[in-house]
């Protein structure tokens, strides 16, 4: 029994060898290299991406908000003043 996927359907051998046949034709030998990592970048981009939210997001959560007093703003600014 043939286990076919979501996203082809029904889709079979003889199908998918045209089909990347046919994508030979439009784009040529030299271009599809290039396509290929094109999209490979995007993705790696992409995750690289959602993995800084998701951090960002688990590091707001796990440390608590802390109120600025008077005293503690008094000291950034002398310790920017001193830069």
């Amino acid at each position: 029994m043939m286990k076919t996927f979501l996203f082809l359907g029904g889709l079979g051998a003889p199908e998918i060898i045209i089909i990347a046949l046919v994508v030979l034709l439009l784009f040529g030998g030299k271009k599809i290299p290039e396509l290929m990592r094109g999209i490979g970048k995007g993705v790696k981009s992409f995750k690289d991406g959602v993995q800084g939210i998701e951090s960002d997001i688990n590091a707001s959560l796990e440390e608590p908000s802390k109120p600025t007093t008077n005293s503690s703003v008094t000291e950034k600014i002398t310790e920017s003043a001193e830069k």
